[in-house]
Parts: C-alpha cells; structure tokens; sequence
C-alpha cells in the first residue's frame, strides 16, 4: 500500500520549470532514495512534500488524509543542515519538539527516551547537544523527526556532511528505522542509496529518468563492462577505447576507465591485445558488472 502519491508536480521559479512533472508513489514501509547530483532538485521536492514550498502543478496526496486537511502530523521532516539550540542536553530538545508536535510532557519524554535509546543516544541524553558529534547530531535529528510517529520521515542529504564513522552510525539507524516508518532521503552519493534503499528514483535536471529496485534497475540496464586502472592520467587511453566499434560507452574517473561493451569475450580479447601492441602502463585490467553509478550514468544520457 503506498503511503503517499504524486502526480504531475511542476515547480518553476522566476519562469523556469525546475521539477518538470514528476509521478511517483511510495510504500508503506520502504526505504526509498531520491538519487541525484547536486542542483537536480532533490531539496524542492522534500519542501513541497514537506508543506514548505507550494508546487506550480500538480497533485500530493496522502492515504491517511482527507483533501485540505493538515498534513503535518503525517510527516517527519530533516533537512540538510538541521539547527538545534545547542544549550540544551539531547532529551531537553526531542522533549521540546515533541510538545511542539501536541504531546503532553509526559509522552513527549517516554517518547523521546524510547527515541534516544533508538538512535543510540540514551547514554548522551543529559550531553549539551553542543558537545555532540556530527553523526550524534544528525541522529537526534533523525530523532526528532520520529517523536510524533510520523507515516513519512524525509531526509535531505543525511549523511553528506559526516565523517566516515558518522556515515556509518546513520546508515545503520536507516536499515532498522524501516521497521518504523517510510523513509525517503535525498543523497547524491550512490553507495549510500545502494547499501540501505528498497527503491531508488533517479532524478535529474528535475525528471525522474528511471526508478525501480535494485535487482529491477540491475536487469533493466545490465551490460558487460571492463575496468582499466592505468598508471597516471586515462584520457589518451580513454579516446582509443571509445573509437572501438565494441565498445558502447565510456565512463573516465581519474586514471581509471570503465568500458560498457557489446560481447564481452571479444572485447576482453580485442582490448588485450591493443594494450599489449601499445604498451599500455595498465596496473589492473577487470571484467565486471554494472555498478548503481554506471547504472544512473547510462540513464542520464538517455
């Protein structure tokens, strides 16, 4: 059962369409990553979702909320760069928001120790947030948009802005918060959406260009690929690989080079032996399958 469903969202600013009628629906219970690069209007699309932004066309439409009835209950809401008033301990604030959002005190703090025991916080409850860590900090935001069991938690850019070991804590919190609630974050780093999502929507320049699961969006666009790690700089390499009429596509990062074929046994053959009669400085030559950044770069293009 889908817990909300868009239909033909347009948003423009100043004349020019940004989110470019967009349908799409989300499950109960799913995680779901809204997957693109920087400027490809994940953020617009949580504001509207949110109730922050007002779209230019189209319709919202929540399954446990009649037409023009307040949505906010609904919804939990994180954004990128969260602002907490620093002075107060961990539990003072989701107890402050929790009144916020209509609880007595008394619920608000079960509530909000429940939460903190959930997010891995209960040990820092009484902490100053001032003194918390970056991943402790984007936890209890993600704590604050739980406190009114929300249908729908929406994260913009959760773990961006984290070291390593914060990534780690929050991505975690994700796998098992599905248990909870519908998830749906914005992310421009694909690991991220591959390791914990149940559906990804690729978005860019404001359209959904493909959507689907892992496995759906693996079989859609599954194609034989080659890896070339070279010693310094790809591009001249690169140029030779993309004129060979076996080869459908070029991907260069740095020095290495990720080469969509067509037969994958004759490229492997064809490949080799150019690079032996040239003398390629090659330090690691690998068949491979399609990984999610191949997968959205393909989908881009279209």
């Amino acid at each position: 059962m889908s817990v909300i469903q868009i239909n033909g969202l347009k948003k423009s600013f100043q004349g020019t369409e940004v989110i470019k009628g967009l349908d799409f629906n989300l499950e109960t219970g799913k995680c779901i990553a809204l997957l693109g690069p920087n400027g490809a209007g994940k953020t617009t699309i949580l504001r509207i979702l949110s109730g922050l932004m007002k779209p230019t066309a189209g319709t919202i439409s929540f399954t446990d909320a009649k037409k023009g009835e307040d949505i906010r209950f609904l919804i939990g809401y994180l954004p990128q760069f969260p602002v907490f008033y620093e002075w107060m301990s961990g539990l003072e604030f989701l107890v402050y928001v929790g009144k916020l959002a209509g609880l007595k005190h008394k619920d608000a703090k079960e509530r909000s120790l429940e939460l903190l025991n959930l997010v891995g916080l209960i040990d820092a409850k009484n902490r100053k947030v001032g003194k918390y860590s970056g991943g402790m900090r984007q936890r209890l935001g993600i704590a604050q948009a739980l406190i009114h069991r929300p249908k729908l938690v929406m994260l913009d850019e959760p773990v961006s802005a984290l070291d390593p070991l914060g990534r780690r804590e929050v991505l975690d919190l994700l796998e098992g918060l599905k248990k909870e609630t519908t998830i749906l974050f914005s992310t421009h780093i694909l690991n991220d959406a591959e390791e914990v999502c149940d559906k990804i929507l690729f978005l860019h320049n404001g359209e959904i260009v493909e959507s689907g699961t892992m496995e759906e969006l693996h079989e859609q666009n599954q194609q034989p690929k080659i890896d070339f790690i070279f010693r310094g700089k790809a591009n001249q390499y690169s140029q030779s690989l993309a004129s060979h009429p076996l080869t459908q596509s070029v991907l260069v990062e740095g020095n290495k080079v990720s080469v969509i074929v067509k037969d994958i046994d004759l490229a492997r053959q064809a490949f080799l032996s150019e690079a032996s009669a040239q003398n390629w400085p090659i330090e690691k030559f690998e068949v491979n399958s399609m990984t999610l950044e191949d997968v959205f770069m393909k989908v881009v293009g279209k």
